[in-house]
């Protein structure tokens, strides 16, 4: 028997669900609107790069941040080592941008991301300042530097591969959630096996200051684990962001 007034609980939690869907993603429709177009991995459409005044401000930034690094540079031989894979990666973004542009979420997150590099390349990762900074803060044995960095590269990169996988290549929602921690810790892996490379066989006397161990002998271990837990935390948070607000429209 149904008393006078007595409403459907389930239905209604689903009536909430909608409107809360709707009211977010007309509210990303919004920010994207009234925010110079500031585009995340699910926006449809993408800002040319001489309109785009987000992207022309990462362009400089990040510009100014690698000619202040090559500028006060301590050991310019370390200096282009550690930049070797930058260039490579530019001359990559530059190639793909007619073809396959990344959001400007994307963009932010990278242009962060190699801000926080070619700065520590400008001392070399074991003399870092701002490292130095925070072991006489929280009095830790070491320069952590190093360690920001290789933990910033999975936190940081793991959203713009997320969406190359899905917007580039057309991979399946499941296969771009997995694939950017997977390349994280084999891409982790290889590069310690360049540094191992450029210390031991082809730049011995550059060696120490491009691996920058300081004395541990786990280094390689600890920074491949934590650039893993950097992917592991970026895609949780997008996944947790996705699934409370019910953004579930075709990527």
């Amino acid at each position: 028997m149904e008393w006078p007034g007595q409403f459907n609980v389930n239905g209604k939690l689903k009536l909430i669900s909608s409107i809360r869907s709707t009211v977010v993603l007309r509210s990303i429709k919004i920010i994207e609107k009234n925010s110079m177009n500031f585009t995340i991995a699910i926006s449809k459409s993408r800002t040319p790069y001489q309109k785009n005044i987000w992207l022309l401000s990462f362009t400089v930034l990040f510009a100014l941040s690698w000619l202040n690094s090559i500028i006060g540079t301590t050991d310019m031989s370390n200096w282009l080592l550690e930049n070797t894979l930058s260039f490579i990666f530019v001359f990559f973004l530059i190639g793909t941008y007619r073809s396959h542009q990344f959001s400007d979420l994307s963009y932010l997150l990278i242009c962060i991301y190699f801000c926080l590099h070619v700065y520590g390349s400008k001392y070399t990762y074991a003399e870092n300042p701002f490292g130095y900074w925070l072991q006489d803060v929280f009095h830790t044995s070491r320069n952590h530097y190093d360690r920001i960095v290789h933990f910033s590269f999975g936190l940081l990169l793991a959203y713009p591969m997320r969406e190359m996988f899905l917007k580039w290549l057309k991979y399946p929602t499941w296969v771009a959630w997995l694939l950017p921690i997977e390349i994280t810790l084999s891409i982790s892996a290889f590069y310690e096996l360049i540094e191992w490379a450029v210390a031991d066989v082809f730049f011995k006397e550059h060696g120490a200051s491009y691996l920058g161990t300081q004395g541990d002998i786990w280094d390689a271990q600890k920074d491949i684990f934590l650039a893993f837990c950097g992917a592991i935390i970026a895609t949780t948070i997008v996944s947790l962001v996705k699934k409370t607000f019910k953004i579930y429209e075709a990527e």
